[in-house]
Parts: structure tokens; C-alpha cells; sequence
């Protein structure tokens, strides 16, 4: 009768440098390139990932002259990695934050029809108020801030809402109005008392596909009835949208805050006000729900409300909400 082979040695546990090493690998498929990612020298992550396949004692990627797969069992592990890494990431943020609020990197991401009008105040505050605090802003379209926050490359945002993305919260700052820009001889130019309807059967300009404004812009126009599109979709910023309107091919709609300076680029304009309740949208700070730094960026959020008082904007309340 044949004996029963020895049980398998359990895997020894495995250290954070070499899942870090690992995770790079699986995210890049190339040693160099991943080496590169994390500071770490070549030699050095090839003996973390041995040494991790070494302890798990499973093969984690499949190695040619030419290129690096991840076997099946490596393609299993990658995600678990991932989960333990932010899971470490996200108790040293908390960690941080518990020594020191408003110190340290705070990744901020903006969206373009925002940050030009309202990053001179946050840096203004930021630079008087929490002066240990690192900001680094990032402008970049809704979809690519959205993903920036839920992966972890972004920490807070600053965007029109509803973003309509799961497992975040929002602070409203403000509501402000939509205002119409024309040729300073149209029909319109100069009334304050514009129904939504008429925005049926103007020769409108929006954005590119992508802005959030426009989808807003878009939702307006619906609301009022209108049946069609834009007759140009081409601009790629509110400057350019101007400047269309400037040289008479139609009219546009601008945020409330952005008027005093973009209206100014170009000659020959003209604003209108829509009779109340105006078309608005609203801006908020997002963050992750149950974000470690949750506390400071309710402060945060409380003193922009107060920073943003002199803007055509009316304030909102306190507090926290979910997106709807």
C-alpha cells in the first residue's frame, strides 16, 4: 500500500515590496517599465517577484524573449494584490490625516468650465488658510476625473453634479444661473426677462462631446422644447465658444461665472438674463464616501462657500448629500 504524499507547505507570507513589485509587472507586462513606475531598479523588482513566486510557490508570469504574460494563477492574483495595496495606501492616508489635517498632497481635480473661474479663489485660500497643505490641481474632463477618484489618483473634486458615479459623496458650494451670450445687435441682446422657450429656435454653440456643460446645456435646451442640436459642436473651450458668437455665427449659454471673463474676449457681445427660475447647474466638492479625510474636506468646503461670496453665485447649504 502506497504511503499519502506529504502535505504542501503552506506559502510564506508574502511583504508589501514584493506585491508592490508584482502589481507593477501585472499592470505594465514589462520588467523595465514597471521598475520605472515605482522607483525601484530592475534587478531589484525581478528579485521581488521571484521571491514572491518563491513564497506562494506558484508561477506568476510566463517570461518569453519578447514579452511578459501573466499566468492563469498570476491573473487570479494581480486584483487580490491590487485590493491588499490600497487597503495599505488607504490606512496610511488615514493615518496621516489623523496626525496632521490640511497637511501633506491633496490631488485635486477641476473641471475645465470651472477652473479658470474659480481656482483663483481656492488657491488663494489654500495659500492663506492651510498654507502646509500641498495642492495639486488637475483639469481634465468629468469622465477622466470620475475615474481618477474611484482608482485612487484623485483625492477631491470640483465639478458640476449630479456626477452620477456610485460610492461617492457630494458638498454643494453653489448654484449659479446659465446666461445667454449674443451678437450685440440680435434681437435678444440686453433682456433680462428671457423665457426658456426661446432657446427652440436659436442658432445655438455648445461644446465638444465630453464637457459636462454641454450635456447640461443640452438638458436646458429639452426642458425649453427644442427638437434639435446644436448647429456647431466643434469648440473645445468657452473662449473659442465666444468667439464664434463674436463672429455671428449663432449664440451660446455660459455659466454665470464665467461671463465677466470670457464675454470680454471678443468684440461686438452681448448677454441676456432668463426670467427666474433661470436654467443652473450646480457645483460641488466629490469625494470618495467614507473618505479618511472626510472632516477636513467638510472645513474645506464651508470655507470656499465663504470664499465664493462675491461671485454671481448663490451659496448653498452645509452638508453632506449622495449623488442622485
Amino acid at each position: 500500500m502506497k504511503s499519502p504524499s506529504p502535505p504542501s507547505p503552506r506559502p510564506r507570507q508574502p511583504s508589501l515590496a514584493q506585491l508592490r513589485a508584482f502589481a507593477a509587472v501585472a499592470e505594465h507586462l514589462h520588467f523595465r517599465d514597471a521598475a520605472a513606475a515605482i522607483s525601484m531598479s530592475q534587478p531589484a523588482l525581478s528579485g521581488a517577484v521571484a521571491a514572491l513566486e518563491e513564497a506562494l510557490g506558484i508561477q506568476l508570469f510566463e517570461r518569453t524573449t519578447r514579452k511578459v504574460l501573466l499566468s492563469p494563477a498570476g491573473e487570479r492574483l494581480a486584483a487580490r494584490a491590487r485590493t491588499v495595496l490600497d487597503a495599505v495606501g488607504a490606512l496610511m492616508e488615514e493615518a496621516e490625516a489623523a496626525r496632521a489635517p490640511f497637511t501633506g498632497v491633496l490631488r485635486l481635480g477641476v473641471i475645465p468650465t470651472v477652473a479658470p473661474y474659480l481656482l483663483p479663489a481656492v488657491l488663494r485660500l489654500v495659500h492663506d488658510a492651510y498654507p502646509d497643505l500641498d495642492l495639486r490641481v488637475h483639469e481634465e474632463q468629468t469622465f477622466s476625473l470620475l475615474d481618477g477618484i474611484t482608482s485612487g489618483r484623485l483625492d477631491l473634486l470640483l465639478l458640476a453634479v449630479p456626477a452620477g458615479a456610485p460610492g461617492l459623496a457630494e458638498l454643494p458650494l453653489f448654484d449659479e444661473d446659465f446666461v445667454l451670450v449674443t451678437p450685440r445687435d440680435h434681437p435678444l441682446a440686453g433682456r433680462a426677462d428671457l423665457p426658456r422657450e426661446v432657446l427652440r429656435d436659436l442658432d445655438l454653440l455648445l461644446l465638444d462631446e465630453g464637457h459636462c456643460l454641454r450635456d447640461q446645456a443640452l438638458d436646458v435646451c429639452r426642458e425649453a422644447g427644442r427638437a434639435g442640436g446644436p448647429v456647431n459642436a466643434g469648440a473645445a473651450g468657452l473662449s473659442t465658444l465666444v468667439q464664434l458668437v463674436g463672429g455671428g455665427l449663432g449664440v451660446t449659454l455660459l455659466p454665470a461665472t464665467a461671463v465677466d471673463v470670457e464675454a470680454t474676449r471678443a468684440v461686438g457681445l452681448a448677454t441676456a438674463r432668463f426670467a427666474a427660475p433661470a436654467p443652473s447647474r450646480r457645483i460641488a466638492l466629490v469625494m470618495r464616501s467614507g473618505a479618511a479625510r472626510q472632516g477636513e474636506f467638510e472645513e474645506l468646503a464651508e470655507a470656499l462657500r465663504s470664499a465664493l461670496r462675491g461671485l454671481p453665485v448663490r451659496i448653498a447649504g452645509r452638508g453632506v448629500s449622495p449623488p442622485a
